[in-house]
């Protein structure tokens, strides 16, 4: 709860949820009662479906990842519900940050102004040494790390 706490006080976000103590599905529906507008998804799986079960008419959902999936020793498993794209008349698209490789420049630009106004945060979690890599890898798969990992090897 203490990262949902940070999400809220120190970045500015109206609402957070836990996704490994509380009930997503339930959650979304807390905090997002007339349903969800624009869903981006990095994760997919169960967090996916729980976004597609609280849609609101003429949502908008953006696929650009699924890291529930990418170890997975079975079949990957994709929206079980996903009827509800049709019921409120969604759309889900997929993206890649290779699409905007030409506004590469602008984006870094425009992030940068935002960062020296104040109005874009950054949190760094930067672990010690080539020899950490591994276990440095799993942080990202086990939510272990806060912010942006990095691996400090100079």
């Amino acid at each position: 709860m203490e990262k949902c706490r940070y999400i809220v006080q120190e970045l500015g976000f109206d609402a957070a949820i836990d996704y490994k103590s509380e009930d997503v599905k339930k959650s979304l529906r807390t905090h997002c009662p007339q349903g969800i507008d624009i869903y981006f998804d990095n994760v997919g799986g169960a967090i996916l479906d729980a976004a597609l079960a609280n849609l609101a008419r003429g949502a908008r959902i953006v696929i650009c990842g699924a890291i529930s999936q990418y170890n997975n020793t079975g079949p990957i498993t994709g929206p079980s519900n996903y009827m509800s794209l049709l019921v409120n008349r969604a759309t889900m698209k997929g993206m890649l940050v290779f699409d905007y490789a030409d506004r590469y420049a602008q984006a870094g630009a425009e992030m940068a102004g935002w960062m020296a106004a104040g109005k874009l945060k950054s949190r760094e979690d930067i672990v010690e040494g080539l020899a950490t890599f591994p276990e440095t890898l799993l942080k990202l798969f086990k939510s272990e790390n806060s912010g942006k990992l990095m691996l400090k090897v100079g």
